[in-house]
């Protein structure tokens, strides 16, 4: 008799979807489904660990664009992710805002696919913080 990875007597645990094994079609469909939040990832680590070094570590959000980034594309996506960080690089300038600036925990109402640049803030104004 084969080893089995859990109980197989008919019991309630049997039937959670962590007790069987991932076919190898849906493990490439979701590899498949990553691949592009992975290639934009790219760039943005090697620009992270190489060049920003060399140009100083200066920027005037937090977290850096970088951060921001990367985060954007792990959590909404390579779509509405990478807007959301181009929105976000070319708020960084001299005459641009400065301060806390994370990413949204969803994706603005107003964002669609066919119109990808609702998806960031163009304009950005740090909210006081409010000591209560």
């Amino acid at each position: 008799m084969p080893p089995s990875d859990g109980p197989s007597d008919g019991s309630p645990l049997d039937a959670l979807p962590w007790s069987k094994p991932e076919s190898s079609a849906r493990r490439g469909a979701r590899l498949v489904g990553r691949a592009p939040r992975l290639l934009l990832r790219v760039p943005i680590l090697l620009y992270r660990y190489t060049l920003s070094s060399f140009m100083g570590r200066q920027c005037r959000y937090l977290p850096t664009c970088s951060e921001y980034a990367d985060e954007a594309i792990s959590r909404h996506g390579a779509w509405p992710g990478l807007f959301m960080a181009t929105a976000r690089v070319c708020r960084c300038h001299p005459w641009g805002g400065h301060g806390y600036d994370p990413v949204p925990k969803a994706l603005p109402a107003a964002g669609r696919w066919y119109a990808p640049w609702r998806y960031g803030r163009w304009r950005f104004k740090a909210e006081p913080v409010r000591e209560d």
